[in-house]
């Protein structure tokens, strides 16, 4: 089994220069066929601007690359757009899932709390980072809402592939996010998306973190330290880190 760790969306602030990042998302091989975690935008993004991208062009520096799509780079890497055939999403951001309408025939997997927060009212700021379109297309979602179980003592639940995934609900950054749990063998690979900084490194106040990200920070770092075979990863990561970190096979 391979995973490939993609970056989809460099997004580089202005000040301080060196916070220089890109949206992670996963693609993995599994028994299921390739099964792509996050999406970055879409094609459609870098024609038709959507007003939240446009906000982001202001307070950021977003080279606006259409070769940083999923689709394009699941065909750099050899495979076939088709045989992404379900799409996992932590949550409906616009740089999360705008590449949903690219892979029409996959099947979306989301929080049902979080799909109905998308197709609901905005109630919180955070809402404003949602694109209607995004899902406007025919697509199969398949939500999923909390049965009682856990992974290493964490509410979760189990998504229907091969490696053994959980979706680990860490709501708070939006009302339905999910951090996704990967078994890689002896290891896991835990990604908690935007439930915490960028590497989980402690560089903004806190009351900044919670206030943007949700109340999961210290949780997690506390995680991390008593769990050596799970690796962590953010939603956002340095760019270094996806020169170091192309891919894992086990």
């Amino acid at each position: 089994m391979t995973l490939h760790l993609l970056n989809c969306f460099t997004c580089n602030a202005r000040i301080p220069s060196s916070w220089q990042t890109g949206t992670l998302c996963l693609l993995v091989e599994t028994q299921e066929g390739l099964v792509l975690i996050d999406t970055g935008p879409g094609l459609e993004d870098y024609i038709h601007h959507p007003g939240i991208l446009n906000t982001f062009k202001i307070l950021t520096k977003v080279p606006l690359d259409s070769e940083e799509t999923a689709i394009r780079q699941v065909s750099r890497l050899g495979y076939h757009p088709q045989d992404v055939r379900n799409i996992v999403l932590t949550h409906l951001h616009f740089d999360h899932c705008g590449g949903v309408n690219d892979f029409p025939w996959a099947k979306v997997h989301v929080h049902q709390a979080e799909h109905e927060a998308f197709m609901g009212k905005r109630r919180q700021f955070t809402d404003l980072a949602y694109v209607r379109r995004h899902l406007s297309k025919p697509v199969e979602v398949i939500d999923y809402h909390d049965r009682g179980k856990n992974w290493f003592g964490l509410p979760a639940i189990r998504l229907p592939f091969h490696p053994e995934m959980w979706f680990v609900p860490l709501f708070g950054h939006t009302r339905g996010h999910c951090g996704v749990a990967i078994s890689l063998g002896d290891r896991w690979l835990f990604h908690v998306a935007d439930a915490g900084p960028v590497g989980l490194e402690d560089y903004a106040p806190r009351w900044l973190v919670h206030f943007v990200l949700g109340p999961h920070f210290d949780r997690l770092r506390s995680f991390a330290s008593t769990h050596p075979q799970v690796t962590i990863t953010t939603g956002h990561m340095w760019l270094d880190f996806f020169e170091a970190n192309k891919s894992i096979t086990n």
